[in-house]
């Protein structure tokens, strides 16, 4: 079991293997016992594969559990007051503990949820994808806007990360292929030997459960690292935006859960690097080709039905395209470009898709 230290505001341990859940009663018993209410919201479809689980694991407290939507679906405002109802009618109050069981989403939902109910209780991220090994760290919670992606939300560190890789077995390929994304982008940003390593990847399911451990554990150290230098998002936190900018106007274009967020975020790096002039363009082209991200998705998306979705981006003020760009890897930088040169590069890539 590998562990890593997040040494955020609220400094906690992210806990990654075989077997860790056995952690709730070795390591966090102290905290369970602490609650009046342990409330499990969990994915649709992760409860019915993996609930029972979970739940043998915390036999001896009493628990419930509120199933929600799978996915991107999730992040409504109809799901997060459907949590606050829940919690309500179930007693629960500020001594209360939220354990949030499943995927990016379902953690990013949760964790809203857990900072706002009656101004905040403890919880745990339980992630059950690889995607969600980015999203899991780091405290940033949030649900969407039919404006724009993430933009009601919270920064709210949880007590612990919980990543039983045993999960992640049933997940189906293109789930893989969203996390292994976010693996590749930490790549990107921070350590060109690791970056090369994955880019000899040509299928995700001849990985080992150790192999894809090891890349998560790089992945989480990445984002740890930056996190505690920037917990709040000011300055390098933004780094970790890297293929943001596009991916969240295609995922605000498409209809949230069209796409994959991992699949989407292919799609925005390859444009960052075009940008950047990043010189491992064509050959991260060909590595999204051979894992089936779906690169003909930008020459099906004109580019001024996307702009309105990049100049609401976070990372963006007055209406400007704020981009993470990257000429080399690992020295990340942010850049504000102009709408000709955006629009031109957008041009050239899907160009560029259809010749690689």
């Amino acid at each position: 079991m590998k562990l890593l230290r997040v040494e955020a505001d609220h400094p906690y341990n992210v806990h990654i293997g075989h077997e860790v859940f056995s952690l709730f009663i070795e390591d966090y018993r102290e905290i369970l016992d602490a609650a009046d209410r342990i409330v499990v919201v969990a994915d649709a479809q992760v409860a019915k594969l993996h609930l029972d689980f979970l739940l043998g694991y915390l036999q001896e407290f009493n628990v419930s559990v509120l199933t929600v939507p799978a996915g991107e679906q999730a992040k409504s405002v109809e799901t997060f007051m459907d949590c606050h109802t829940f919690l309500l009618t179930e007693g629960c109050s500020r001594k209360s503990l939220l354990l949030a069981f499943g995927g990016g989403a379902i953690g990013d939902v949760a964790g809203f949820v857990a900072s706002t109910f009656m101004r905040g209780i403890p919880y745990f991220q339980i992630p059950t994808t690889i995607l969600a090994h980015d999203s899991a760290v780091g405290g940033k919670t949030a649900i969407n806007h039919a404006l724009g992606k993430n933009m009601i939300g919270t920064f709210y560190q949880p007590k612990a990360v919980l990543y039983d890789i045993k999960l992640l077995r049933t997940l189906p390929p293109n789930e893989v292929r969203s996390g292994m994304a976010e693996v590749i982008k930490h790549a990107f940003i921070s350590n060109e030997g690791w970056l090369l390593e994955l880019l000899k990847i040509t299928d995700f399911g001849l990985l080992s459960d150790d192999e894809i451990a090891a890349h998560l554990e790089k992945g989480i150290a990445v984002k740890a690292a930056i996190v505690e230098e920037d917990e709040f998002e000011s300055g390098v936190r933004k780094y970790l935006n890297f293929g943001h900018t596009l991916a969240h106007a295609l995922e605000g274009h498409l209809g949230y859960g069209k796409i994959t967020h991992g699949e989407a975020v292919a799609l925005g790096m390859a444009y960052a690097l075009h940008l950047s002039n990043h010189p491992q363009l064509n050959e991260f082209i060909v590595w999204c080709r051979e894992n089936d991200y779906p690169l003909q998705k930008l020459q099906e998306v004109e580019f001024e039905k996307i702009l309105p979705f990049m100049k609401k981006d976070k990372k963006s003020s007055k209406g400007s395209l704020s981009f993470v760009l990257l000429e080399k890897t690992g020295a990340p930088f942010l850049e504000t470009i102009d709408e000709n040169r955006a629009e031109t590069a957008y041009l050239e890539l899907c160009t560029m898709i259809g010749g690689v």
